[in-house]
């Protein structure tokens, strides 16, 4: 089982709080793909967070569903790994040849890992010569706890199912929405329920990843509280009118005026650490995805508080779909990043 590496005839699964994405694609021509089988599956979150036994059975009946659903046949699946169950960091180590490398870098692995490694699942790759530095190769490692790896893997691998590799879901993401032919950098900030994940990718290459606290579970709170309303309805508010100062008398972008300007700070903050890191580097535009893509007028915000073009992402630019699937798909299309980035895995 990998974290990072091919893995060969699989499919996707993207395993949410709420819901579970299932993608199978085969390759096109010129580095596109095909959809060929996918789900879409509503899941009550009690199953996905309940860590018994019973729990497990019931996640595990669910997943076989989705498969059953999607029509897939292989048994081979790549998983995501959220953020706050993942650690990712890109660091630079003396150029040698790859044989040299892979053994010199597996003795100073542990220094890059938050964990005792007996305690650990550790994976790297080599993403190539550091853009700043050509005697320096830059090595990205990702880690999990080993207890949670294989906590998933027993509730797969119980309904005859296989995992070949785990992923970050945050590199998966980052892999479907890097806009094709990007030349200079790439920031993309994915906000999830409980947090948000900004990479930003150069030279077709991760060159920063950092999870950060903040995602629209917060701005739910921040509403519902001030405004006096259900969690439900504040949901319903912001992603209804957003940063429109012309709705409900602009009630919604006042209330969250701390919370943006905080969550703006973040980007900054990783603006000003890759200036400092590659002081060439000219970042083009921020890809915004999941509830940052889904929140009316917070693009334009964003723009203007970073004067950066910042923009919706479409994690299906690589995938070649049939109209009825583009039917079927209209309403959840967005929610795939991960899923896509994870079948769009080469074996190279």
């Amino acid at each position: 089982m990998n974290l990072l590496h091919g893995v060969g005839d699989f499919f996707s699964l993207d395993l949410g709080t709420n819901s579970m994405r299932l993608i199978q694609l085969n390759r096109g021509a010129n580095g596109s793909f095909v959809l060929s089988k996918y789900a879409y599956v509503p899941i009550d979150q009690r199953i996905t967070q309940d860590s018994s036994d019973l729990g497990k059975r019931h996640l595990g009946e669910a997943i076989l569903g989705a498969v059953n659903q999607a029509g897939i046949k292989t048994k081979n699946i790549a998983l995501g790994l959220p953020s706050n169950k993942t650690f990712t960091s890109i660091v630079e180590t003396e150029k040698m040849p790859d044989k040299e490398l892979r053994k010199a870098f597996s003795y100073e692995i542990d220094k890059y890992v938050p964990m005792p490694m007996d305690e650990a699942k550790v994976d790297y790759i080599a993403l190539g010569p550091s853009p700043v530095d050509p005697e320096k190769v830059e090595m990205l490692v990702s880690s999990t706890a080993k207890e949670y790896a294989e906590t998933q893997l027993e509730v797969i691998e119980k309904v005859g199912l296989n995992v070949v590799a785990m992923e970050p879901e945050c590199l998966a993401m980052a892999r479907a929405l890097n806009p094709v032919g990007a030349i200079n950098a790439t920031m993309i900030v994915d906000m999830g329920e409980h947090s948000s994940d900004i990479v930003v990718m150069y030279q077709n290459q991760p060159r920063l990843v950092r999870a950060v606290h903040g995602g629209f579970e917060l701005f739910v709170k921040t509403v519902a509280s001030t405004l006096n309303v259900r969690e439900d309805q504040a949901r319903q508010f912001i992603l209804r009118f957003g940063l429109a100062q012309d709705k409900v008398e602009g009630q919604v972008f006042r209330v969250l005026s701390s919370v943006l300007e905080s969550y703006v700070g973040e980007l900054v903050k990783s603006f000003r650490f890759l200036q400092t890191k590659y002081p060439n580097m000219k970042i083009d535009n921020i890809i915004l995805s999941s509830f940052a893509a889904n929140i009316p007028l917070f693009p334009e915000y964003i723009e203007a508080k970073t004067n950066i073009p910042a923009m919706i992402g479409n994690p299906w630019q690589l995938v070649q779909t049939t109209e009825s699937q583009q039917q079927a798909l209209i309403n959840v299309a967005s929610e795939f990043a991960v899923a896509i980035g994870l079948a769009e895995r080469s074996n190279e």
